[in-house]
């Protein structure tokens, strides 16, 4: 579990100082020295600011400002990209150019070095990798922010895929989460048009993500419920989890060898059939949030793979949603709504989808759906992209002030 402490307002801190005066450098190297200083941050912390030359920040005026943010994300480091990559699925919250910037943030790092990945399975499972496994490649196949995943065997001969946990990076996002939970409360004292969006809970829906998804039992009980939502569903394929080597820390599945979705050379040579796949690939979506309200929260192309005879096979489950029955229910009446393009009782459920600090003005919101259905419905119905037109129509609702949950939004991203 995450141990993450709220830094009062009011007072200071002398907590995790170097990483503070680090995230501080990085926000002014790039252009955003303005906005510390609105946080008036040398009011909370002592951590000489006088010390942080607006002058090391490079000359970054030809980039644009979404562009700043992810390369800021980037170079500050696991937390940050994770925290970028999740806006990226938010256009309730950050502008569109910022979405799209923010949709490019990878978390590929180089890996840690093979003996301390060691001491971490010695520590987990109680041996050193080869009293565990019959073999284990030292070189990782995959590596990430948060953990690196290496092809191993099994005792009994089983090939496996083993993703462990870098060293101490537990650690490294509570000190983060904490900074970025005192920034954020700042935030909502010094910049009234940042309130609006209530940064706190933003940070705290952060981190209960986060503290999911670094638990790989969770992760490991994530591809058991949805391997069994789909347990006579033959078009469908989640690798087996292996418990007796799965921890917290380390998470062991069965090897899928299997061509990625976008690699349409390689899909094209193995004969397999796109159309099916696309086709499949959309049921499999619309199954697991309409018929079972739980499902993979990131099924971007890396995320999904083709077996032989057109089986889609899914990995990475560390990022989960679900929305209960009734939710799924209102959201097939909005579409229906919708397509009907009938906008009293989309504002209805649109109003039934949503939650609101102070009571919108029913009549403009009812007149806002009308003129937006009046924009985007004057074309053939096969010509509707459903998902991307509910998403729009959220949007709308959060300039009206309304607030809809994050797994809605995972749900439509």
């Amino acid at each position: 579990m995450l141990s993450i402490r709220k830094i009062g307002v009011v007072g200071r801190t002398y907590r995790h100082l170097a990483r503070y005066r680090q995230i501080l450098t990085v926000f002014f190297k790039y252009g955003f020295g303005d906005l510390v200083e609105l946080l008036k941050i040398e009011q909370y912390i002592e951590i000489g600011l006088q010390l942080i030359s607006k002058n090391r920040r490079s000359r970054l005026e030809k980039l644009s400002r979404a562009q700043r943010v992810r390369m800021a994300c980037e170079e500050l480091g696991p937390t940050y990209i994770k925290f970028g990559q999740i806006l990226s699925t938010r256009p309730d919250l950050v502008p569109v150019d910022f979405i799209k910037e923010l949709s490019k943030l990878q978390d590929n790092v180089p890996s840690s070095p093979f003996s301390e990945v060691s001491k971490i399975i010695e520590s987990e499972l109680g041996g050193p990798p080869e009293d565990i496994f019959d073999f284990f490649e030292k070189t990782p196949l995959a590596s990430a922010s948060i953990g690196q995943v290496y092809r191993a065997t099994l005792k009994d001969g089983e090939a496996v895929a083993v993703k462990v946990q870098r060293p101490g990076i537990k650690k490294i996002i509570e000190v983060d989460l904490e900074i970025m939970l005192h920034l954020a409360t700042l935030m909502e004292h010094h910049i009234e048009e940042m309130s609006l969006h209530q940064p706190v809970k933003i940070v705290e829906e952060f981190a209960r993500t986060l503290e999911k998804e670094i638990d790989y039992t969770i992760e490991a009980t994530n591809m058991e419920r949805i391997a069994s939502n789909f347990l006579n569903d033959l078009t469908i394929y989640v690798p087996k989890v292996f418990r007796d080597t799965t921890t917290e820390s380390i998470l062991t599945t069965e090897l899928v060898e299997g061509i990625k979705v976008s690699d349409i050379d390689r899909l094209e040579e193995a004969g397999l059939d796109r159309k099916l796949i696309t086709v499949r690939g959309a049921d499999i979506v619309l199954k697991q949030i309409i018929k079972h309200g739980f499902f993979h929260g990131d099924p971007h192309p890396g995320n999904i793979f083709v077996l032989p005879d057109n089986v889609i096979c899914l990995i990475d489950f560390g990022m989960t949603g679900s929305v209960d029955r009734r939710t799924r229910e209102d959201f097939i009446d909005l579409a229906e709504s919708v397509v009907n393009r009938n906008e009293s009782r989309a504002t209805q459920v649109l109003l039934k989808l949503t939650y609101w600090d102070e009571d919108p003005d029913i009549r403009l919101l009812e007149k806002d759906v009308a003129d937006f259905m009046g924009r985007h419905l004057h074309k053939p119905l096969k010509d509707i992209k459903i998902g991307k037109l509910l998403n729009n129509l959220l949007e709308l609702a959060f300039q009206h002030r309304l607030r809809i949950s994050p797994d809605i939004f995972l749900m439509l991203n």
